[in-house]
């Protein structure tokens, strides 16, 4: 390996890439990242973490092998990063075949080029505690069944045994690493968190009369995006490769987030919110716990912040 290490990560402009990128940089990594269309890609999170003109930035369909191919070979780095797919659970009901193409082809296409290749590639891939589905009261750990609820969920739990198979069956330094629900003033409206703080923020200022919400009795284990992306990093950096699960260990309603949120603005939440049937899903997780503790242990790794204090960090704009 080169005495500076290069990381690809894969789906750089999001909350997660934008992050692990503003991590590995001020290791000294060298940070090249991909987008689907390096031309036109959303770099506004790169951009908000000063990091935009450090970021090395090329054009990589996941799901497309032959463009996988040429930009490892290309760039032959010493650790990739799977962050890329479909990232909305919502969104997955509308559009499942793409979901499944993006989320477990792209993982496949990685796997097999490193395979094909067989450089010493360390992989990290993004996983999501959406794979086990409702967990009831007992929090999931690494030995507990996957039962997914969503494409997204199933097309996660795909990845995940794609992963498990490669470095089973071929040696391959690659892990998944099984996150729960982390969030940043980074994350995008579509998501649920960030749909509230905005409108929260546009309520307290007299820009709109009411928040409509689907099932507020859902509850997640809700982290900082930024302990996640260390996570990942963390995860790379052991002597020997494994999958984890990435949590607070610590589980919330979606009403308790949205009280706290309407809080910060020194209002009531139930004055002003409404629950919508059209925004309900045709299935929904409704009891999400995870078990952090074996992370924990093997790699002294602990999330540093709890619910509120996230809450407020979103609320204040706070990115760090």
């Amino acid at each position: 390996m080169s005495a500076v290490k290069t990381a690809l990560i894969v789906g750089i402009t999001g909350q997660d890439g934008a992050y692990l990128a503003h991590l590995l940089l001020g290791m000294g990594h060298r940070v090249v990242g991909t987008s689907r269309d390096a031309q036109m890609a959303n770099i506004s999170r790169l951009r908000r973490l000063g990091i935009d003109d450090a970021v090395e930035l090329l054009s990589l369909a996941p799901n497309d092998f032959r463009s996988v191919l040429r930009v490892i070979t290309m760039i032959n780095p010493d650790e990739i990063y799977n962050l890329a797919g479909q990232t909305s659970v919502s969104l997955s009901f509308e559009q499942p075949v793409e979901c499944m193409e993006s989320i477990a082809g792209g993982a496949l296409n990685l796997l097999e080029v490193i395979r094909y290749l067989d450089r010493p590639i360390r992989l990290f891939n993004a996983g999501s505690s959406e794979c086990f589905g409702d967990t009831g009261q007992t929090p999931a750990d690494e030995r507990t069944p996957f039962r997914p609820c969503s494409p997204y969920g199933v097309a996660k739990a795909a990845a995940f045994w794609q992963v498990a198979n490669y470095r089973q069956a071929y040696g391959l330094f690659a892990c998944t690493g099984v996150m729960a629900n982390h969030e940043s003033p980074l994350r995008p409206r579509r998501f649920v968190t960030q749909k509230i703080i905005q409108s929260v923020k546009a309520i307290a200022a007299g820009g709109r009369e009411k928040l409509f919400l689907g099932n507020l009795d859902i509850w997640r284990d809700w982290g900082w995006a930024p302990d996640y992306v260390r996570a990942m990093h963390t995860m790379l950096s052991l002597e020997e490769p494994s999958d984890y699960l990435i949590a607070s260990g610590q589980t919330h309603s979606l009403r308790e987030f949205v009280d706290a949120a309407f809080r910060m603005a020194d209002l009531v939440a139930d004055d002003w919110i409404e629950v919508s049937g059209e925004l309900l899903r045709p299935t929904d997780l409704r009891f999400s716990s995870i078990n952090p503790s074996k992370f924990m242990a093997d790699a002294g790794w602990k999330a540093s912040r709890g619910l509120y204090e996230i809450v407020e960090r979103m609320f204040q704009d706070v990115l760090f």
